[in-house]
């Protein structure tokens, strides 16, 4: 089963916490270690206005990405702006102002964990949610935490209905 990025949805959660990918093993933090460098690119490509390509060129170049999911890297910095106006429509009716008045580190963890809901079904909601805050805490303003917290809590039961469903029945 495919997903609109094109990467194979048929992973699954091992005993140990990792993720089996073609037969080899990957570990969570290795997916954290993508969404931290797929924010600082998609930020880049907000303020810079650069070229997707250019910037992940250079992002391989900078970083060692031996330790990152560059699958999930690709599949973020790819997926995020060619799925903008779906995930700003998206989020805008959980927003409590504009889009133009978000601080651009807030908007793009916004828009990844957006993404992450609406296209990674392999990865649970509440894990959308965690690794947006914690993005949040690393690279946002003092409580754009909090904010990203509230906004994504708000999207999981329209986005993910069945599973929220179900993790509150829990």
């Amino acid at each position: 089963m495919n997903n609109p990025t094109g990467n194979s949805l048929q992973n699954g959660p091992s005993q140990n916490g990792t993720v089996k990918k073609g037969g080899a093993r990957l570990n969570p933090s290795a997916r954290r270690r993508a969404r931290r460098l797929a924010l600082q690119a998609l930020y880049q490509w907000q303020i810079a206005k650069s070229p997707l390509n250019q910037i992940e060129a250079q992002f391989r170049h900078d970083h060692d990405l031996k330790s990152v999911d560059e699958g999930y890297f690709s599949a973020i910095i790819h997926g995020v702006p060619s799925q903008a106006g779906q995930l700003d429509e998206a989020m805008s009716a959980a927003l409590d102002r504009p889009l133009s008045q978000l601080d651009p580190v807030e908007l793009s963890v916004l828009r990844i964990g957006c993404f992450e809901l609406m296209n990674r079904k392999d990865v649970p909601y509440r894990v959308v949610i965690n690794e947006a805050i914690e993005l949040a805490k690393c690279f946002g303003a003092q409580d754009s935490h909090r904010y990203v917290n509230g906004i994504l809590d708000k999207l999981a039961p329209h986005l993910r209905a069945d599973e929220v469903k179900a993790y509150r029945k829990k």
